[in-house]
């Protein structure tokens, strides 16, 4: 099983890298799943592009900026859809002023992917479209990690 982990990069701290880490050791030891993290991908892109200063160049040159951020979207929906089995998404703040994570949910939703929502938000404040996309929504990891476990736990992993 492969679980892409969806969340806030571009306006969240460290572009979300630390939940991402601490939740890949997890999936790989207690579930034996793989990740397709984003924020490692799109560090391998910027790499091949040497696009080291991509996000200046939102500003001095937007049409360079919108061809590279057009790969790291093509890859990310690519992985949605053609890789990933299910989708785990860390919906906090830092999501609400981008929108990747809004069309991951809504691709992986679309093409019949469960989607493992957690919340940090206050439930008043989680849109409807995102509610209705997840799969389950929980409001920490170690919920999260109950559900996975009873969905997809085997052996002496299953609770």
């Amino acid at each position: 099983m492969i679980a892409y982990l969806s969340g806030g990069m571009e306006y969240a701290n460290d572009e979300g890298a630390n939940w991402r880490t601490e939740i890949t050791g997890w999936l790989k030891e207690t579930l034996e799943h793989d990740v397709i993290d984003p924020v490692i991908e799109s560090g391998n892109l910027v790499k091949e592009h040497y696009a080291e200063d991509y996000h200046e160049w939102k500003q001095s040159n937007p049409d360079r900026y919108k061809t590279f951020l057009r790969l790291v979207i093509d890859q990310d929906l690519r992985a949605v859809i053609g890789k990933a089995d299910y989708l785990i998404c860390l919906w906090d703040s830092s999501v609400l002023r981008g929108g990747g994570t809004h069309g991951e949910i809504t691709m992986a939703y679309f093409v019949g992917k469960p989607v493992y929502l957690v919340n940090n938000l206050p439930l008043k404040d989680l849109s409807g479209w995102i509610m209705a996309c997840a799969t389950e929504s929980v409001s920490d990891f170690g919920d999260l990690k109950d559900v996975l476990k009873q969905n997809y736990g085997h052996g002496d992993h299953r609770p």
